[in-house]
């Protein structure tokens, strides 16, 4: 399985509504591709002064779909959230393969 990491740093000013919309319309939009089984949003602390920062997990079950979901899916979602919330985020995506899961 691959994990698919979008770290989102947000101006406070907008994060009340960047939520909203990544739990209303963005993250189903993503799941709704088929690429991904799961997905979880989850607030990173000790962001720097002045802003808020976020974490969304996306597992899909292999490389193929995760190139799919990059290929025909990505671009329009990315410029989608990039037009409403311009100048108002930095965002960086990271990749990792799972190796082995562990559970208590």
């Amino acid at each position: 399985m691959i994990l698919y990491n979008v770290t989102v740093s947000l101006d406070p000013s907008v994060e009340t509504d960047w939520l909203t919309w990544m739990r209303s319309k963005h993250i189903p939009d993503v799941l709704e591709t088929g690429c991904f089984k799961e997905s979880r949003l989850s607030r990173i602390h000790g962001e720097e002064e002045g802003g808020v920062t976020y974490s969304i997990m996306y597992v899909s079950p292999s490389q193929e779909l995760l190139d799919l979901y990059q290929e025909k899916f990505a671009p329009a979602l990315q410029q989608e959230h990039g037009a409403k919330y311009q100048g108002k985020f930095a965002a960086f995506r990271t990749f990792l393969t799972i190796v082995e899961e562990f559970h208590a």
